[in-house]
């Protein structure tokens, strides 16, 4: 926990990646405990579609996102509250959205030659080109120990010599990651669109092996890359050597997005159901900073995110990099605060740069003890600020939402509410957190199954799926 007093801000870049759940997925479905580290509870969060409300047009011009708070007991803590903000992406349909120059980077190296890697490449990518445009281009570029162009930049009219390109890639041979990246980003760049869509969609197992194989040496070459207006794609495969840290540092820095696929129904989710979120960014550089009331917050602490956060500087910065949202995505952050005056806390709000919460408590100048509690500026909680740039901008904008606490308990919140508190217990407890209160995978079970249920039901039934894998890992740590 942060004290307010000491950390009135809290500053972090917006994630939609969500491996962490798939690749944890498929662990305890192998009954296997999955590392501490492998447990990114953000990820698990954004993992689950939301009921968040879409933006709405203002003045003729739709922004990019909407923004969703709520507030309400701490299930795991009942003298806390929990918070979560929701942001939710404007949808962009396959007709409206513009047209696609996509470079598919394939890993053909002797590691991928199990049933989980190449043969799922080659059906996750005929999936994704059976979702595409005829105005669509798909270039294909392989890599192993050397790199080559398997297919030019040719448009999906052609579909045929697509899916006959993929079907012809056998695996053999090293891994030189690094040949391929600068290939497939020549290829990009050759047949960039101007205001369309330009990606490279990196299909790996991760484990570069030749030439550049240092995970510093590579994020740094994608990043020299994603300035060229290309972004990127990361969809890892296989098990074992799956190198999850570096897939995801090389999304990060390619201005784009990293999933996990373990299965048709993954790819069918990602390339199919979100294929516009996997394709088409409608926001980069999403910073979100949160600024806390001090005559309400005493402490608080961000959940998850934590290779995500960022100094309060940072946050103006634009030499500083942060997150891409897809159309149709949303992003979920959960915080659990220590309301002013429960427990072992300060007495006094502190002195804030930012004018939002300026007031300040009474204090003795003489004495400098803090006499009382501040005079409430507002009823407010905190303040949230969206800072981000449009994909093909430079120019920051930024949105500010605010959020009071009503004082509702949890059993009240919504739904949505109810399943991302299930899912990020789930985290803390696979991490082993020491802030995982009271509750228990019994407790996961009964506050996700109650949030499954209702009018608006389970829609892709991943509500479902995943009340079942916590059951599985009941079953599996009580060994």
């Amino acid at each position: 926990f942060l004290r307010v007093a000491e950390h009135p801000t809290s500053t972090f870049a917006a994630e939609v990646d969500t491996a962490s759940y798939a690749n944890i997925r498929r662990m305890i479905e192998q009954d296997t405990p999955p590392p501490r580290d492998a447990v990114r509870i953000e990820e698990l969060l954004n993992y689950f579609p939301y009921r968040y409300p879409a933006p709405v047009a203002e003045r003729g011009d739709t922004p990019p996102f909407a923004a969703a708070r709520e507030v309400a007991e701490a299930p795991g803590a009942p003298a806390h509250r929990l918070v979560r903000i929701g942001l939710k992406s404007r949808e962009v349909s396959t007709a409206e959205r513009p047209p696609a120059n996509l470079v598919f980077l394939i890993d053909v190296s002797a590691s991928m030659s199990d049933a989980n890697k190449l043969p799922l490449v080659k059906e996750s990518m005929r999936l994704l080109v059976g979702k595409l445009r005829t105005d669509d281009r798909v270039a294909l570029v392989v890599y192993a120990g050397e790199s080559g162009l398997a297919l030019p930049s040719t448009p999906v009219a052609k579909r045929r010599e697509i899916l006959d390109a993929l079907e012809a890639l056998k695996p053999g041979g090293s891994t030189n990651g690094a040949m391929g990246i600068h290939l497939a980003y020549d290829i990009a760049k050759a047949h960039f669109i101007r205001d369309g869509i330009n990606r490279v969609i990196l299909c790996t197992d991760g484990d570069f092996n030749v030439g550049t194989t240092h995970r510093g040496e590579l994020t740094q070459l994608i990043e020299e890359k994603a300035s060229s207006g290309v972004f990127l794609t990361v969809l890892g495969f296989g098990m074992g050597n799956l190198k999850d840290a570096t897939l995801e540092s090389l999304a990060h820095k390619g201005n784009g997005h990293y999933g996990y696929i373990d299965s048709r129904r993954e790819a069918e989710r990602l390339l199919g159901e979100q294929v516009s979120g996997t394709l088409m960014n409608v926001a980069k550089d999403v910073k979100i900073q949160v600024e806390f009331n001090p005559a309400k917050v005493a402490s608080y602490r961000l959940i998850g995110y934590e290779n995500r956060q960022l100094r309060r500087e940072d946050f103006n910065n634009d030499k500083v990099d942060a997150g891409e949202i897809g159309a149709g995505h949303t992003v979920t952050a959960l915080y659990e605060i220590v309301p002013f005056g429960v427990g072992d806390q300060i007495t006094t709000a502190p002195a804030l740069a930012d004018p939002k919460y300026q007031a300040k408590g009474a204090v003795s100048s003489r004495l400098e003890m803090p006499i009382g509690p501040p005079e409430p500026p507002s009823n407010e909680l905190l303040k949230v600020t969206v800072r981000y740039k449009r994909p093909d901008g430079f120019v920051p904008r930024s949105n500010e939402f605010e959020l009071v606490d009503a004082g509702g308990r949890f059993a009240q919140a919504s739904a949505d509410f109810r399943f991302a508190a299930a899912v990020a217990q789930f985290g803390m407890i696979l991490r082993e957190s020491p802030h995982k209160g009271t509750g228990t995978l019994g407790d996961v079970v009964a506050w996700a199954a109650n949030a499954a249920t209702g009018p608006a039901g389970d829609p892709g039934g991943y509500r479902g799926e995943f009340i079942d894998l916590v059951r599985k890992s009941q079953r599996m740590l009580l060994r």
